[in-house]
């Protein structure tokens, strides 16, 4: 069995995965195959495999010989790295548009999946050429963008995401149940899927919630709970700028506690941990390799052993959510085994979380569509209804913000989309 990680070099993802797999007695005689385009990072993700006691492991540059005869693809990739993560953020700033992740719908996610999505081409026909029957799991955002543009190239492709696990952990102490004892079911988009049922025993541990308390009615996802019905499954951060009502006023972002640049701040401590895990490589400092609890390991342990288990899945909508338009990508339960990774069917949301939804499934529908049909009024359109950038900014400026982003993006972009002064 062969497992291929696709941008290793985001080390300590790497490392959390690759201590995951290694507890599994049936996945130890796995052949690793780390490929990366960073040379050093890639040094050091070897390094950090070994350390954690990957028995058979490969570390190359070529991706193609990394690929060949994969039976688990696991993509963690970055466009651009930080540098790019920086642009997305400090362009739309100057227009007054405020984010806080900005890598999955908005101005941010729009250009990271647009500079994504070249990378997902290459990578997508090596594997339908050198490993067609191996499954793709990919982690690499915007989630449901990149997933929705490789369905129609890959024959086998899952988004894997923490946020509907974490999220319920979070609740089942916020409760005071042991997240063991707790049933639930979640649905819809990915990181604004929707906690449809909450339970133990037969009891509705919703009621337990206690939405008005003084310090959880100050989160972004808790007053969206209050006023909705239903907990989202994102950060309250990440949340407040898929709606159009909170990152345009100083009051709100006071009130909610919002973090303006968050990410800016996440990925320069990303750069610091990886110089501390090289560093302790090259000098053989600890490691202290902590597990993930990423599903990516156990979809692989379930589909090589047939154990079944219960993830939470990106997917095509083929049915799966009946009031979100078929074809986009859902985040729905999926039960894996032998058979692989089989998406549940849901039904119907509550409208008013569909309806939040579906503004977000248009700015993927757009994004994606300018990439594969060449079309960069769409690049354009996609801002104009994405619910953050619309609220804050005139049409004249979203016009030019996308130049903007587009000029400093160029080289990474399709060359269909590289067009300005529409």
């Amino acid at each position: 069995m062969k497992i291929v990680f696709v941008g290793a070099g985001s080390v300590v993802f790497t490392q959390g995965l690759l201590t995951d797999l290694v507890a599994y007695p049936e996945l130890r005689g796995a052949h690793i195959a780390l490929h990366d385009i960073d040379a050093e990072r890639l040094e050091v993700a070897e390094a950090v495999a070994r350390r954690i006691g990957v028995t058979d492991v490969s570390a190359t540059l070529d991706r193609r010989k990394a690929l060949d005869g994969a039976d688990f693809v696991i993509n963690m990739i970055q466009v651009g790295g930080h540098a790019a993560t920086v642009t997305d953020f400090e362009i739309p700033a100057r227009y007054g548009l405020r984010q806080t992740i900005a890598d999955t719908i908005g101005a941010g996610g729009v250009f990271r999946a647009l500079r994504t999505f070249p990378v997902l081409d290459a990578l997508a026909a090596d594997i339908a050429e050198l490993c067609p029957d191996a499954w793709l799991l990919n982690y690499t955002n915007p989630m449901a963008m990149n997933v929705w543009y490789l369905s129609g190239k890959v024959r086998n492709v899952v988004g894997l995401c923490h946020s509907v696990y974490w999220t319920m952990h979070d609740l089942a102490e916020l409760v005071g149940v042991p997240y063991e004892e707790v049933s639930y079911l979640a649905a819809g988009v990915n990181h604004q899927a929707w906690v449809l049922r909450f339970e133990r025993e037969g009891e509705n541990l919703y009621d337990r919630l206690d939405l008005a308390d003084p310090e959880l009615s100050r989160r972004v996802r808790v007053d969206m709970c209050r006023r909705l019905g239903y907990y989202p499954t994102e950060t309250s951060e990440h949340s407040a700028e898929y709606i159009p009502w909170l990152m345009q006023h100083d009051s709100e972002i006071e009130r909610l506690r919002i973090p303006v640049g968050e990410y800016v701040r996440i990925s320069e401590e990303n750069l610091r941990e990886y110089k501390r895990t090289r560093d302790a490589v090259r000098h053989g400092g600890d490691l202290a390799p902590q597990g993930t609890g990423e599903y990516a390991p156990q979809i692989i342990h379930s589909m090589v052993t047939g154990t079944p288990r219960v993830i939470y899945g990106n997917v095509v909508n083929d049915g799966l959510i009946s009031n979100l338009p078929a074809g986009c990508v859902v985040e729905v339960p999926c039960v894996v085994d032998a058979n692989g990774v089989q998406p549940t069917r849901v039904g119907a949301l509550p409208p008013q979380c569909a309806a939040l939804n579906q503004a977000y499934v248009s700015v993927n529908e757009l994004t994606v569509r300018a990439a594969l049909e060449g079309r960069p009024e769409h690049v354009r359109h996609a801002l104009m209804v994405d619910p953050n950038t619309s609220a804050s900014l005139t049409l004249p400026q979203i016009w030019s913000l996308a130049d903007d982003l587009t000029r400093a993006h160029w080289d990474l972009l399709p060359r269909s989309l590289r067009q300005l002064n529409l």
